[in-house]
């Protein structure tokens, strides 16, 4: 057994950290060789493996895979060409989230500062991760706490733990107090011994259960795994089908064997399989949400993963941290009341010299803007802010309107009973408290301070008030516009902070909300059921710890919600995990931006609208598209079992079918998907898809179908002939689908119809194109016969198109599930 090194606290060692020295380096070293170092396992995204081998192994991939592999052994390379689409999937979705997490990574890095410590008694700069157990801190102002510490000694030192608890307001610390890793000095000095440090900091146990990896729920993604399931379990049988039917078509499979025939049969069989996958849908949604990620990125908006663009445009419930990201974090002054106006004192002139000291906390550095000072006043003495007495003071002498002490602080404290306008005062204190903003009050006592009361918490009596002050926080300029944005687009919002509900609240009210009181969470049931109802009635929420903020986003999302959570500390990464959307702002922690799908790298909350905008586009277009190759898997299934059954070689070569998808299909959906659209979204996307596309697919079916049968009857055709037949009938009744399906139709759209036309012409009538995907022009009465089955299936699928829009204007009044827009793009 390995002894462990003797960690106890000497005396000696107290006696040095009393005095400030810190640790030695050989304490130093026995610490870190221990393994009690500020080093964690904390990675900020998944690892480069991670994001292969989720890309990678899919059922898709398996099924495409598998038949690319069939047809090379079988030395049919042209047939293969579908494999550049799986090729392309996989490599998209690499390429994107790889991106996503070297922008991540950076960001993490460049939030990492030194710390100061003190070893060896010198202060010395250190990296974050060097911090060891009782290290000796020294905190700043501006400095982020790096590891949990006890405080040793300070002078007027206030933490900022908003990051970690939601609550924006300073806290003082004194000797003994705790201070949490996260956490940011924002008034004083002092010491600090290192307590707790990597994976045992407060943070790090916070983020602990955030590092848990999830994908995000994605309507179109979990309808695309529905259709590749249904469709996998048809695979097996219909494959067996066709592939006996290929070989009774050969002369049974004994002589399919016996004369090499059956290699012919096994690439019918493949076109099969590879026509009812909708190959060229999972490609295109990769497609449309790497644009869509990319157009985000111009505008400093970090997508996490891909179809996270999809994610804020199904968003019902938008739940917002207040500090952070409706607020910048930071008080201003609002407006002064003055208690006492017929005093002839200059107040002004004086509070332009407490937004000037250099030793004024955040509170009275906002004063700064409003009065500004001149630098004339000479102070003759001073007592510096402190967070445990609440107030300073000045004196000044020689001045004619300032003579005399002055102080500012909180008014339960700095007033007393039976001064002048104290009553007034304090009531109007508690009036302007209860309605969320910070009160403080400019008090007068003439004269200089007196000596025997330097040394006590609170101020000498007959302190006169002279004016009321009031702070607010700093709210972002876009914030009110972005609310009232999702507000018109029924987006409800709930405002959730860990602050007082009546701070919360004065905020709302700011914003434009109908928040009257903010709920107190300290009051929130924990039945999900009762929470939910609390959630439903109330729009403030103050006083929310990060676990309740979980909580309530799971109790929302029972309630049938999808929700997006924002964020920027420790305290909401929770929150932000289990939301259908997690959205960080650039101040935030990088652990809350490591579990976030979406980052806004600039900080600006006017972004959403645009991500909303995009989210929308890709729904829409896709659901446009899906149709398209709905209907291509709806046909093949059709056309695979009823030829299989009727021992019928399968009608087309997969190069063939190469062909006429990207015509009807890949090449004119892929310009369609990264159009303008603005419709809003609605759930039920494949219901909506498969109503159109199975019937569509079915009639085109029946197309090729009768072709088929006049082509048998006749028999007196060659086999490319009759193929070629086949594959005008399947193009001209799929290029109608896709005309029917890009209405209402503009410039654009009628542009990439055309040139789809004109390709279908130039595939058929080029040598060279004929040569490579086996066509041969059919004689005319065959060409007559494809054309009039082409031409009734056209009719069938445009009656189609009108009963479905029909029954969708019942079922949606105002809204067209395939293609209706606010305007013709």
């Amino acid at each position: 057994m390995t002894e462990q090194p003797d960690l106890s606290h000497s005396r000696t060692d107290v006696r040095c950290r009393a005095m400030g020295s810190g640790l030695s380096s050989a304490q130093v070293t026995v610490r870190t060789e221990a393994g009690l170092d500020n080093r964690t396992s904390f990675s900020s995204s998944r690892t480069l493996w991670q994001i292969i081998r989720t890309n990678l192994l899919t059922l898709f991939n398996a099924i495409v895979g598998c038949s690319f592999v069939l047809l090379l052994l079988l030395g049919q390379w042209k047939d293969a060409l579908f494999g550049l689409t799986a090729a392309g999937n996989f490599l998209i979705g690499i390429v994107q989230e790889y991106r996503a997490k070297r922008a991540l990574d950076r960001i993490a890095i460049l939030n990492a500062s030194p710390a100061r410590v003190i070893r060896d008694g010198i202060a010395q700069d250190i990296d974050v991760q060097e911090i060891v157990r009782d290290d000796v801190l020294l905190l700043r102002i501006g400095d982020q706490v790096p590891a949990d510490a006890t405080i040793v000694d300070g002078d007027g030192l206030e933490i900022d733990e908003s990051l970690l608890t939601g609550e924006s307001a300073p806290v003082n610390k004194g000797p003994g107090s705790e201070v949490l890793s996260g956490s940011i000095v924002v008034a004083g000095h002092g010491k600090a011994r290192v307590v707790s440090v990597g994976s045992d900091s407060f943070a790090s146990k916070m983020t602990a259960e955030a590092k848990r990896f999830s994908m995000v729920n994605s309507e179109i993604r979990n309808s695309l795994k529905r259709i590749l399931r249904w469709v996998t379990w048809l695979l097996l049988p219909v494959v067996l089908l066709v592939a006996n039917g290929q070989m009774q078509a050969n002369g049974g499979w004994e002589q399919a064997i016996t004369t090499g025939t059956w290699r012919s049969g096994a690439v019918g069989a493949v076109a099969s399989v590879i026509a009812m996958i909708p190959l060229g849908l999972v490609l295109l949604s990769s497609v449309a949400f790497a644009v869509g990620g990319i157009r985000l990125a111009r505008e400093n908006v970090l997508i996490q993963e891909l179809a996270a663009v999809e994610g804020l445009a199904r968003v019902d419930m938008l739940c917002l941290d207040k500090t952070g990201t409706l607020t910048e974090g930071r008080l201003v002054f609002d407006a002064a009341h003055e208690v006492a106006p017929s005093l002839d004192y200059d107040w002004k002139q004086v509070l332009g010299w407490f937004g000037a000291d250099p030793q004024a906390n955040a509170t009275a550095r906002s004063l700064a803007d409003a009065f500004p000072s001149d630098g004339g006043l000479r102070p003759t003495s001073t007592a510096p802010f402190s967070s445990a007495r609440k107030w300073s003071a000045v004196t000044f002498s020689g001045g004619r309107f300032v003579s005399g002490t002055w102080i500012l602080g909180a008014p339960e404290i700095v007033l007393r009973e039976g001064t002048l306008g104290t009553a007034r005062a304090l009531e109007d204190a508690t009036s302007l408290a209860s309605s969320g903003l910070r009160t403080m009050v400019l008090a007068y006592l003439p004269g200089p301070w007196p000596v025997q009361d330097a040394g006590e918490e609170q101020p000498p009596a007959g302190c006169a008030p002279i004016c009321l002050l009031t702070f607010r926080e700093k709210v972002r300029p876009d914030a009110a516009k972005t609310l009232a944005y999702f507000q018109d687009q029924g987006v409800d919002v709930r405002i959730i902070s860990g602050d007082d509900p009546r701070t919360v609240a004065a905020v709302a009210r700011e914003l434009g909300l109908d928040a009257e009181d903010g709920y107190d969470a300290r009051q929130l049931p924990k039945d999900p059921d009762l929470m939910l109802a609390a959630l439903e009635s109330n729009v403030v929420f103050g006083r929310v710890t990060p676990e309740q903020k979980r909580d309530m986003v799971l109790a929302l999302q029972r309630g049938g919600h999808t929700v997006a959570m924002t964020g920027d500390g420790v305290n909401d990464a929770l929150a932000l995990k289990e939301a259908d959307i997690g959205i960080a702002m650039d101040s935030a922690a990088a652990a809350t931006k490591a579990v976030s799908r979406l980052i806004l790298l600039d900080g600006r909350f006017d972004r959403l609208p645009g991500v909303v905008a995009e989210g929308r586009r890709v729904i829409a277009n896709i659901e446009r598209v899906s149709v398209l190759f709905l209907s291509k898997t709806a046909y093949a299934i059709a056309l695979s079992i009823t030829f299989g059954s009727l021992l019928w070689e399968f009608p087309f070569l997969p190069r063939q079918l190469s062909a006429t998808d990207g015509l009807t299909i890949g090449i004119p959906a892929f310009f369609l998907a990264l159009m303008p659209n603005n419709r809003r979204y609605t759930p039920g996307f494949l219901k909506r898809s498969l109503s159109f596309a199975v019937p569509a697919g079915l009639v085109v079916a029946a197309a090729v179908f009768a072709v088929n049968v006049y082509a048998t009857d006749v028999g007196s055709y060659t086999t490319d002939a009759t193929r070629t037949a086949s594959v005008l009938t399947l193009s001209l009744t799929g290029l109608w689908i896709l005309t029917v399906i890009s209405l209402p139709l503009n410039l654009r759209r009628s542009i990439i119809i055309g040139a789809m036309y004109l390709g279908l012409v130039f595939t058929l009538t080029a040598p060279l194109l004929q040569d490579f995907f086996g066509l041969e022009w059919p004689p005319n009465d065959l060409l007559l016969a494809s054309l009039g089955s082409a031409l009734t299936g056209m009719l069938a699928i445009g009656a189609l198109h009108r009963l479905h829009n029909r029954r969708d204007a019942l079922t949606s009044p105002g809204l067209s599930a395939l293609h209706r827009e606010k305007a013709p793009q």
